[in-house]
């Protein structure tokens, strides 16, 4: 049975410990569930528009595409790391370069 890494190119994939950990430290928390694409890549892009260099924007979707189209989106503009909680909610977390 193929899996969903198969279909999708998904940047690295973290734990759950680093994971929760990230999302204590992130500088900014974009709530996107229920949201479709694009409007999460034009957020992100947004987002990273607010921080500086080296701080961590986290996207909360629920909307697998996103765990793709997001960090394409966003190109090289911020290092993408995804979390995939394993009941339909999943973060991309974007550091700023």
């Amino acid at each position: 049975m193929p899996s969903i890494d198969d279909v999708t190119d998904a940047p690295d994939e973290l734990s759950d410990e680093e994971a929760e950990a990230l999302l204590e430290e992130a500088d900014l928390v974009q709530d996107m569930m229920g949201e479709m694409c694009p409007y999460p890549q034009v957020e992100a892009k947004k987002g990273l528009q607010q921080i500086d260099p080296g701080e961590l924007l986290v996207q909360e979707t629920d909307h697998v595409p996103c765990t793709e189209n997001v960090p394409k989106a966003v190109g090289d503009d911020a290092k993408a790391q995804v979390w995939r909680s394993g009941d339909a909610t999943y973060r991309i977390y974007l550091r700023k370069r």
